[in-house]
């Protein structure tokens, strides 16, 4: 069993209403086209620094990730210290990314953007 987390980079006010259509959107295969968000590239590039894809002890139940133009899957494994879920969290919060936990569909913005 895995632990399952979306990081999602939409508008400024999106709503946790927005980042579940944009899931279901793309669970149906319709995906947004152009260039991906830099919030994207940016967050899988500190990501995999931290936490490469294919590495020895890794936390990633599923490899490659799945990084797409607006949002990047992780699937971590069941064992994963929660060290790496502060870091995804931290690094969301850096780059303006709202989070999505599959396992009960709770949008939260990480700890690092609330009260900005």
């Amino acid at each position: 069993m895995s632990f399952d987390l979306v990081v999602w980079a939409l508008a400024t006010g999106a709503t946790a209403a927005n980042v579940r259509a944009a899931h279901e959107s793309c669970r149906r295969g319709e995906h947004r086209a152009g260039p991906p968000d830099r919030r994207i590239v940016t967050f899988h590039a500190a990501l995999t620094a931290s936490y490469p894809e294919r590495a020895a002890n890794s936390p990633w139940a599923v490899t490659p990730l799945h990084v797409a133009v607006d949002h990047l899957e992780m699937n971590l494994t069941e064992t994963c210290a929660d060290e790496v879920l502060l870091t995804v969290e931290r690094l969301a919060g850096m780059h303006g990314l709202l989070l999505l936990d599959l396992q009960d569909g709770s949008v939260y913005p990480p700890p690092a953007t609330v009260g900005r």
